[in-house]
């Protein structure tokens, strides 16, 4: 099964990578920027077609979700014409196509987990233009999986571990939200549910098509997910802090937060008979390759 992904430089295309590397009837192509490039839809379709994939995974998007509310026009462009590109370069090779998006489709102002089901309802122009990408994917190409995640990190790039670790090095307290919940989702775990929904999707199994949310098992809040990063840094001999509790409105950010990430996993695990690991456990093997090979983080 040949799995294309878009972008090639990302947490989720780094670990798709990784995840395929010991699985020699899986070969997953990394496709990023000159080659493909989400606002030229014609380098979409030519690189998707003359790749022939059986799946395509539509992992690059525009994430900087403060940055969108000056530039929806960017962000739109990206997240949802350049989804439909890639779907539709997907539908013109022949192949299914796995399409990542996010919690931030709903509120977060309501208690409990959410289901698909649940009226989507975003409050920020990064969710906005992430759902326009769910619908026009699901528009262009009936093959398709979309599933909405939440809170991902890894030992690649920037992400809230990395920043943790970084500012751990250089303080000995660090100020952290913890009126904001959700399920952190290592890259890894997502990787491997999502080469399982690749793998339903290329056997042509009818219920591996629809909307699924697929994020870590378990839930905390910022503060409570930091704070796990440093007891696990800590006990490898790595850096860690203290950690302040304060509210959202003692660090304004330009874009709206959900207060309530949290996603129900139920109906993936469910139709693909998988679950991803509890968060802890993922944020214990995340960190320890973080602290074994140094990797740097952010330290403003």
């Amino acid at each position: 099964m040949k799995i294309l992904v878009t972008g090639s430089r990302g947490q989720l295309a780094r670990s798709l990578a990784e995840r395929a590397a010991g699985r020699p009837e899986m070969d997953v192509v990394l496709a990023g920027r000159p080659g493909l490039d989400l606002h030229d839809p014609a380098s979409v379709r030519a690189t998707i077609v003359a790749a022939k994939p059986d799946v395509v995974v539509s992992a690059a998007a525009y994430t900087a979700v403060d940055a969108a509310e000056d530039e929806p026009e960017a962000a739109f462009a990206v997240n949802a014409a350049g989804a439909a590109a890639v779907a539709a370069g997907a539908a013109e090779a022949g192949a299914a196509i796995v399409h990542l998006s996010t919690d931030y489709v709903f509120a977060g102002d309501q208690p409990g987990e959410r289901v698909e089901t649940d009226p989507p309802d975003p409050r920020n122009v990064y969710g906005m233009s992430k759902l326009a990408g769910e619908r026009a994917v699901a528009d262009v190409n009936p093959r398709h999986a979309i599933l909405r995640t939440a809170w991902v990190y890894s030992p690649f790039g920037q992400n809230f571990a990395t920043t943790m670790l970084g500012l751990a090095a250089g303080r000995d307290k660090v100020r952290v939200v913890a009126d904001q919940w959700g399920n952190p989702t290592a890259a890894a775990d997502l990787a491997e549910g999502v080469l399982r929904v690749a793998s339903a999707l290329a056997a042509g199994a009818p219920a591996a098509s629809g909307t699924f949310h697929l994020a870590g098992h378990g839930s905390t809040n910022w503060a409570g997910f930091a704070r796990e990063i440093f007891a696990q840094s800590s006990r490898l001999g790595g850096p860690s802090a203290e950690v302040e509790e304060v509210v959202s409105q003692d660090f304004p950010m330009r874009a709206y937060r959900p207060r309530n990430s949290r996603l129900s996993c139920a109906k993936f695990e469910t139709t693909f008979g998988w679950r991803a690991p509890d968060w802890r456990d993922s944020c214990r093997a995340v960190v320890a390759r973080m602290v074994a090979k140094e990797v740097p983080g952010p330290t403003r």
